[in-house]
């Protein structure tokens, strides 16, 4: 039980990387705040989960949602440990000036500004206890980009660099700020990644991945759980690729 009485909160948590992350945190004894736009969705997760969970619906681009989640998480059990920052949208796979302004703006609000917003109400609880852990869910679309994500990619470029500045500012507050950079798995955005879901479209991504196949919301989980337990408390200011040999 590597989170056994953690608080840990999850955004996205109703599907994909942040579902699995969630079950494999409460599967490791963490108390587990589900965040999502989507309340049915992270309902049916907590649900499934059964106990020490609490379903949020919230919107991470919206400073009173972004409070409210917060808030709700401290009412329920009076701390946070552990943020997972892994909502995320991206546009469909195209050229970089057919991206519209409002595709533009709400890739950056979920992917970059939802950081923001979580460390404006996070961080000052985590500096009181002297104690934390954010994790940030970036990409290898971040430090290898592929053609037809221009804007996807440098939103997760941004993700990167804020972990890595986040780290070293909180660091002598014994707050530690790492992220994963997975490759590309079987959630709900692969289709917009590839621009259509053709088997075509398939082989020719997964040909990109030594290890010869997508990512799963268990490969991220298990590398999350890893990164927010003490098991690696002297790292901070790491991005890890979970890729399976893609950015080598």
């Amino acid at each position: 039980m590597r989170l056994k009485n953690k608080i840990a909160l999850v955004t996205g948590a109703g599907s994909g990387f942040g579902k699995g992350i969630a079950i494999g945190f409460a599967n490791e004894g963490a108390k587990v705040a589900l965040v999502d736009i989507n309340f049915k969705s992270v309902d049916l997760v907590a649900k499934e989960i059964g106990k020490n969970v609490l379903a949020i619906s919230g919107d991470v681009s919206k400073d009173l949602d972004v409070e409210s989640m917060i808030n709700n998480t401290i009412k329920k059990w009076g701390k946070i440990d552990i943020l997972v920052n892994n909502a995320g949208t991206t546009h469909r796979n195209k050229p970089m000036t057919e991206v519209s302004e409002k595709e533009f703006d709400n890739i950056f609000g979920v992917n970059v500004k939802s950081i923001f917003l979580t460390a404006k109400y996070t961080v000052p609880l985590m500096k009181e206890a002297e104690n934390g852990v954010i994790l940030n869910i970036a990409s290898t679309g971040g430090v290898r980009p592929r053609p037809g994500l221009v804007w996807y990619n440098t939103s997760k470029g941004a993700v990167v660099t804020a972990t890595k500045a986040m780290a070293i500012e909180l660091a002598s507050f014994k707050i530690r700020v790492n992220a994963i950079n997975p490759v590309a798995g079987e959630t709900g955005m692969l289709h917009l990644f590839m621009g259509e879901d053709t088997p075509e479209k398939r082989s020719e991504f997964v040909s990109s991945i030594p290890k010869g196949r997508l990512s799963t919301p268990e490969d991220i989980a298990n590398s999350a759980i890893f990164l927010c337990s003490d098991d690696s408390d002297m790292i901070t200011g790491v991005c890890l690729e979970v890729d399976g040999g893609r950015c080598i």
